[in-house]
């Protein structure tokens, strides 16, 4: 009995430090689970550093956008239509020459010879004509040799102009007037026909030719005013009207070709440069405007993070701004800013930068001292 006693209350003591252990491990979960609980709730999600701007309508024009090509109104590579050695280079390089004004001079002293023995035949011819036509009215020659007189003075002087025009030749002319370029040929040179002399420019006014897609032919029309820029004259803006829409759409590209013409009075536009061109078309428009970083484009939509004041307190207490995504329509950009047609309104304040790191209810640290970029016309810049 004693033994079966003592058995028994081993058991009992056994089943009370269990209890007991089993209690304490239950108990210390519950504690470790609640403290747990207080810690996030106190700390919460960390904090996020971002930039921000307020959500404000701006004034837009529309414009079309293109990249074209300076060309010059009149533009040719003067040369010679014959052979010859150079005797004379009546111009310098880079200067501006008039219409007729003599280029180069060839050696022409033998066609000048041979003009000067054919001219002679041809007054011989002209005497005798004259002289058979007198016999023949006294009836002393027949018609017949009249007429090979007559006939004969025609052949030479065709031959005087003949050769006259090859002494022309030898003196080449400038064809319009215009701004010649920089020529190699040198006195004592031998050309050949196609040989270039030296390149000839018109370049006042000058033109820019471009290409637009189709869908935007319906907004253009000759007469329109053109803004063309180039890099050669960085902030500057040369002003110009469209003068011609080419009637034949490209069928590999859908792009029509535009002609504007440009005022280049001060000659600093060439032939060849490049150009931005702008043509504003509409009238100007007001679009609440945003920085192009601030919308972050998915599949399901555009949506952008809107800057909740005072909703949050941190482990210090302060109120802290959260952030909440909506989404948005955007509509047309220009340069760095985008305009947004729904989802937010005048006044609101919205993240620019840093809203990859972010979702609904991120407390935010608003740092605006480096901004991102938020210009309507932005030029490239080289570092």
């Amino acid at each position: 009995m004693t033994t079966k006693r003592t058995t028994a209350k081993r058991m009992i003591i056994m089943l009370i430090c269990l209890s007991t252990l089993l209690g304490t491990l239950f108990g210390f979960d519950v504690y470790k689970a609640q403290m747990i609980k207080k810690i996030m709730a106190g700390n919460g999600l960390p904090a996020a550093t971002v930039t921000s701007a307020v959500a404000g309508y701006q004034s837009w024009q529309p414009q079309l956008s293109a990249v074209g090509s300076l060309r010059a109104v009149r533009g040719v590579e003067v040369t010679t239509e014959v052979a010859g050695l150079v005797r004379e280079v009546a111009f310098n390089s880079g200067e501006d020459v008039k219409a007729g004004q003599v280029l180069v001079r060839l050696n022409d002293d033998a066609d000048r010879a041979q003009l000067a023995s054919l001219q002679a035949a041809a007054e011989f011819s002209q005497t005798a004509y004259t002289r058979d036509k007198a016999q023949y009215e006294i009836q002393a020659i027949a018609e017949a040799q009249l007429d090979a007189d007559a006939a004969e003075l025609k052949n030479r002087r065709a031959q005087v102009e003949q050769q006259a025009a090859l002494v022309r030749k030898k003196t080449i002319r400038a064809p319009f007037a215009g701004r010649v370029g920089i020529t190699t040929v040198n006195p004592g040179q031998y050309i050949n026909p196609g040989d270039a002399i030296v390149t000839l420019q018109t370049v006042d006014p000058i033109y820019v030719d471009f290409h637009l897609p189709q869908e935007q032919l319906g907004q253009l029309g000759p007469g329109q005013s053109v803004a063309v820029s180039t890099s050669a004259f960085a902030g500057g803006s040369f002003g110009g009207k469209v003068r011609a829409i080419d009637p034949r759409v490209d069928r590999a590209t859908r792009n029509v070709k535009i002609e504007a013409i440009l005022d280049n009075r001060e000659r600093k536009l060439l032939p060849g440069m490049y150009a931005n061109v702008k043509i504003d078309v509409g009238s100007v428009q007001r679009y609440l405007t945003l920085p192009q970083t601030a919308i972050a484009y998915y599949p399901y939509g555009a949506t952008v993070f809107v800057i909740k004041p005072g909703m949050h307190k941190n482990a210090r207490g302060e109120m802290m701004p959260v952030a909440q995504q909506v989404f948005v329509t955007p509509g047309p950009s220009r340069g760095d800013q985008v305009a947004i047609l729904k989802g937010l309104d005048e006044g609101m304040q919205v993240v620019t930068s840093g809203e990859l790191k972010l979702k609904n209810g991120t407390p935010l640290i608003i740092n605006n001292r480096l901004q991102p970029a938020d210009n309507p016309a932005p030029t490239p810049q080289e570092q």
